[in-house]
């Protein structure tokens, strides 16, 4: 096919303006296009002016590049996530003088379970001082301190060993915690104390008109104002 002087102007002013919308839309992640044609050069608007104007772009080229947009924002999102929950693991491992691992681990974990991450870091502080193999006079296991007995409501013939597994250990006992939280409407105290000493002894107490607290609660929030779970 030959081009005549003004076709190809015309051509390359097309393709250069195509180029640029696309750059404009990846690097400012607008939701919308809204192209115009420029405005052409004198000799070029003599040379086309008996052809109809006509639109640079149809149907195709838009549902493509709306394509390619919604791709480009689900990119920067990805990377917005990665870049927040990179941010916090440093925080959180420079804050507690922990590996970014287990910091990583701590992080996930409670958010997957339903718990704010700054409340999961305070418990297993408290418990285990982040020590996986931990083990308490009563038989509590690993990061989070559950008992094997509390554990096999969520995991029937779980093991000793198994729960001195990191993740495993982290799911039963912030999954465990979420669900206290829940059962005494929000009340992360009293959770915690019913984390710690069991339920028979904090509704033993708290039937006879006592506070059934015992500290604990108090090392775990000093300083804390969340509301402990997450949505």
């Amino acid at each position: 096919m030959s081009y005549t002087k003004s076709n190809y102007a015309y051509r390359g002013q097309r393709l250069r303006r195509i180029d640029r919308i696309r750059k404009t839309l990846i690097v400012v992640g607008l939701l919308a296009v809204v192209a115009l044609l420029p405005r052409e050069h004198p000799q070029v608007a003599q040379a086309s002016s008996a052809a109809p104007a006509t639109f640079p772009f149809g149907i195709a080229d838009a549902k493509r590049m709306h394509a390619e947009l919604d791709a480009t924002k689900s990119q920067l999102t990805i990377a917005q996530e990665q870049l927040a929950r990179a941010n916090a693991v440093i925080q959180y491992s420079t804050q507690y003088k922990v590996s970014a691992d287990i910091a990583g681990s701590i992080y996930d974990v409670a958010l997957a379970e339903g718990i704010e991450p700054d409340l999961g870091f305070r418990l297993v502080r408290v418990e285990s001082e982040f020590k996986d193999r931990a083990t308490s006079r009563v038989g509590a296991l690993g990061l989070t301190q559950v008992m094997p007995s509390t554990a096999k409501d969520f995991v029937p013939g779980i093991t000793h060993e198994q729960l001195y597994d990191r993740k495993t250990n982290l799911k039963i006992g912030f999954r465990y915690l979420r669900g206290l939280i829940d059962e005494y409407h929000g009340d992360v105290k009293l959770a915690l104390l019913v984390y710690n000493r069991g339920p028979v002894a904090v509704e033993s107490m708290r039937a006879l008109g006592l506070n059934p607290t015992n500290g604990y609660d108090a090392a775990v929030t000093r300083g804390y104002h969340g509301k402990g779970t997450v949505d």
